[in-house]
């Protein structure tokens, strides 16, 4: 019986740009799995991210969403199937937009939404604004709305268009204690709904590694340096080794914390 396609499949990617940014980096998401990635500053996780959504090209190695092969594919009509939640994508939002229109222009992978919005469009963008909790957001403003709540916003964009994997680039880079456990739990909501897109958080901290992510892949300089189950992964050997630390790292329930150490030249 032939294996199941996965969701994505990176074959030895690399990026170089005059130095080499990644290198040789394999992964494989199967359906029903939601990934971390974690890697200090400059490891390489947003080029990756980049690679994923076409915004820049690799070097060599191969990308497959779902068994549809970038530069074989349409990467134009590839790319609505991958939905990104990024600071980038956020600064980008025209402030006198909608909710409703932002929401809807997800469906096109267009920013800023231009022309008129179909009754379909509408009753669909209500319906995921509800779900999320958002129905009340509407007609308001871009810029009224809290930072909590365009990143709720724009998950529901990413949820307009049927997407196979959406990746959320440090989501709660800027939200405060309160309303950065808020978003998880609302992110471990998202994670739960039948279907799902295949997750993928791009983070800095343990802490935000919700119940429902299933496997991390940490990136150091370019390369994978450990990448599986979480509980194998997250461990103080490695995180220690990624980030050039003392690291101990604890499960507390379904998550986890570190206390660090530095260590002193």
């Amino acid at each position: 019986m032939d294996k199941p396609r996965p969701v994505l499949l990176v074959d030895h990617l690399r990026i170089n740009r005059d130095i080499t940014i990644l290198d040789e980096i394999n992964w494989r998401i199967e359906e029903g799995q939601h990934w971390c990635i974690l890697g200090a500053n400059g490891s390489g996780k947003t080029s990756l991210l980049n690679a994923l959504t076409a915004y820049i090209t690799f070097s060599s190695g191969k990308i497959e969403i779902c068994g549809h092969e970038y530069g074989t594919t349409d990467w134009r009509e590839l790319r609505k199937k991958i939905g990104l939640i990024s600071s980038s994508i956020l600064q980008r939002i025209e402030k006198s937009e909608t909710t409703l229109e932002t929401v809807v222009s997800g469906k096109y992978a267009m920013i800023n939404y231009w022309g008129g919005i179909s009754d379909e469009d509408r009753q669909e963008a209500m319906r995921i604004l509800k779900q999320m909790e958002c129905e009340h957001l509407a007609e308001r403003p871009w810029r009224n709305l809290s930072q909590g709540e365009r990143q709720r916003v724009c998950i529901a964009r990413a949820l307009m268009a049927d997407l196979w994997l959406l990746l959320l680039d440090e989501p709660c880079a800027g939200l405060d204690p309160v309303a950065r456990e808020n978003f998880l739990w609302f992110m471990e909501s998202v994670a739960q709904r039948k279907p799902s897109p295949a997750l993928v958080l791009v983070t800095h901290h343990v802490e935000e590694i919700m119940p429902s992510f299933t496997h991390v892949m940490i990136i150091k300089s370019g390369r994978v340096l450990a990448s599986g189950k979480k509980k194998r992964v997250l461990n103080s050997a490695i995180l220690s080794d990624a980030f050039g630390a003392e690291i101990k790292v604890r499960q507390m329930d379904s998550r986890y914390k570190i206390t660090i150490t530095p260590r002193r030249k």
